[in-house]
C-alpha cells in the first residue's frame, strides 16, 4: 500500500475491509451499467465496499459521506470478468494458519517517531 494510505489507516482515519470475489464483480457490473465505465478489479473491491456502506447507512437511516478512490489502470484484466461471468470465479477463504505462518517471516520494521 501507499505510505499515505498506510498513514491514514494507522491514524484511524480510514478502515480496511475485505470483500468477497463474487460480490465484488457483481458490484463492478452494477457500476458499469450505471456509470458506463468498466472498473478494474482493484477498483471493483472499493466499489463493493462503498455500496455495502451505503446500504448499511440506508438500513440504519443514517446520512454518511462515502468516499472511494477508483483506480483506472491502462490494462484491464478481462480474464477476471470472463471467470465471473462464466461462473468459474470462486470465493476463497485463505487459511488462517497460512496467514499466521506468513506473518512470522515478515521483517521487523521500525516506524519513525
Amino acid at each position: 500500500m501507499a505510505p499515505s494510505l498506510c498513514a491514514l489507516y494507522d491514524a484511524g482515519k480510514i478502515e480496511a475491509v475485505a470483500v468477497r470475489q463474487k460480490a465484488t464483480f457483481e458490484a463492478a457490473l452494477q457500476f458499469a451499467r450505471a456509470e458506463g465505465i468498466i472498473p478494474a478489479p482493484e477498483s471493483a473491491h472499493a466499489i463493493r465496499a462503498a455500496i455495502d456502506e451505503a446500504l448499511d447507512a440506508k438500513e440504519k437511516g443514517e446520512k454518511r459521506v462515502i468516499l472511494f478512490k477508483p483506480f483506472w489502470p491502462w490494462q484491464l484484466r478481462h480474464g477476471c470478468y470472463e471467470a465471473y461471468l462464466g461462473g468459474k470465479l470462486e470465493d476463497y477463504d485463505y487459511p488462517a494458519e497460512a496467514v499466521k505462518a506468513a506473518m512470522t517471516d515478515l521483517p521487523k520494521v521500525s516506524l519513525p517517531a
